[in-house]
């Protein structure tokens, strides 16, 4: 507000022509123009900025010019490939523009400022850390099951890649995010002792039940975790870990030294989660048990009585905590 009195004075010395207008760019592309009347608030012989219309203004053209940051990934492949800086608008030297424009000078055109915004993941870290695997653990799942296979695929992705730095919680509900259809995620059936149940997202306590356990393996800190109310096929009794957005979560932190990758992949049937750290870790790994293949006559069973069951709220479990995906 103090810019604003300030550069409002130098009228009384030079007068502006107020209805000039000024073009904004972004890397030479105009993206919006601007006139000096729909920013200017009445005030007996000085004009002065709207700070209301400025400030909205400002949060738009945020919005409009910002570009997130892409972190390095290790692809299909096992290569390395390097990430891309982000950019967000520097406002400061923003608002020193517009203000220059506003009370001083008939500048018609001006580049948007912007500042850089690295990457929280760089090539190098994970050249540092994809180096040792301290962890994994696999399981096994019904792929004829397409929309459940679907789901299983999605919640892989998410956790895929990501770092968990030292003194750090990872948390399978924030990094995997709320399973949506928006967001691509299914209806999928779920067989548990002959019951069937069926919602949103179906499949994905296979992931967070398969990363638990390679974590435990790899010697991670359990925070939070929960079992199912009833026995699941994928993972040995106790050995799950069940999630629901709006109910149950599982967490972990990193208490070594060095950050942790999770590599996380399905192929067939098959759920893997790997977890990785420099060769310079000082981990002391758990025992883990085994799981054992979906056995063929739970799968046939499976398909049974997917066949011939018509899904209908009263095979729907509605508590959080009894949802088995």
């Amino acid at each position: 507000m103090n810019s604003a009195w300030f550069f409002g004075l130098l009228l009384i010395i030079q007068p502006i022509n107020p209805t000039e207008s000024l073009i904004i760019e972004n890397q030479g592309e105009m993206i919006t123009t601007i006139h000096r009347n729909d920013y200017t608030m009445s005030f007996p012989g000085i004009p002065i900025i709207d700070l209301t219309k400025y400030n909205a203004f400002i949060e738009k053209l945020d919005e409009q010019t910002y570009k997130p940051p892409v972190n390095a990934y290790i692809n299909n492949f096992g290569s390395v490939i390097e990430g891309e800086p982000g950019r967000k608008l520097y406002r400061k030297a923003f608002n020193d523009l517009f203000y220059s424009y506003f009370y001083k000078t008939n500048a018609s055109r001006v580049q948007v400022p912007m500042l850089p915004i690295y990457p929280r993941i760089d090539r190098d870290l994970l050249l540092r850390i994809y180096v040792k695997q301290i962890g994994q653990y696999v399981t096994y799942f019904n792929r004829n099951n397409t929309a459940r296979s679907h789901n299983i695929t999605l919640a892989s992705e998410a956790i895929n890649n990501y770092v968990i730095f030292p003194g750090e919680k990872f948390s399978f509900n924030q990094v995997v995010g709320k399973r949506t259809k928006e967001r691509g995620y299914m209806r999928a059936p779920v067989i548990v002792r002959g019951e069937l149940a069926e919602d949103i997202g179906g499949g994905i306590c296979q992931v967070s039940s398969t990363l638990f356990n390679a974590a435990d393996r790899a010697g991670l800190k359990m925070v939070e975790r929960y079992s199912h109310s009833k026995k699941v096929p994928y993972v040995p009794p106790g050995r799950d870990a069940t999630v629901s957005w709006y109910g149950p979560d599982f967490s972990f932190m990193n208490e070594y030294s060095l950050p942790v990758l999770i590599r996380s992949k399905v192929l067939g049937g098959q759920m893997i989660i790997q977890i990785f750290s420099s060769d310079e870790i000082d981990y002391e790994p758990r025992p883990v048990p085994s799981t054992k293949k979906v056995p063929y006559l739970e799968i046939q069973r499976e398909k049974e009585i997917i066949n011939k069951i018509s899904f209908s709220p009263l095979h729907l479990y509605t508590k959080a905590f009894n949802r088995e995906n």
